[in-house]
């Protein structure tokens, strides 16, 4: 699949997440100090939202449980949960934000 846009940048402020439905797929893009990363929204240990946790640094928290991810590679890097998390490909076009979303 291509590129999709699905918002702007400027709605993403550092330090935080946003969600956006693209493909079928709520995706959380998070801006770690002015960088945009995308991850599946779904947390794989109970199904939390990603975007309702905190992001510390390159590190997204479920609000649910505590589980960590990194929103770089989607690795684990705190229990409860076991399970990494899909990441996507980000660009941004002027203020454009687009995710390459494929097949998990």
């Amino acid at each position: 699949m291509a590129f999709v846009k699905v918002g702007k940048a400027s709605d993403v402020p550092p330090g935080t997440a946003k969600v956006f439905e693209v493909a079928d797929r709520y995706v959380a893009v998070c801006n770690v100090d002015g960088n945009l990363f995308a991850v599946d929204d779904v947390c794989p240990h109970d199904e939390g939202s990603l975007d309702q946790g905190d992001l510390d640094g390159f590190e997204i928290e479920c609000p649910r449980h505590g589980a960590r991810f990194d929103v770089r590679t989607g690795a684990v890097t705190a229990l409860p949960a076991v399970v990494p998390i899909d990441t996507f490909g980000v660009r941004v076009e002027g203020d454009d934000i687009e995710i390459d979303v494929r097949e998990a």
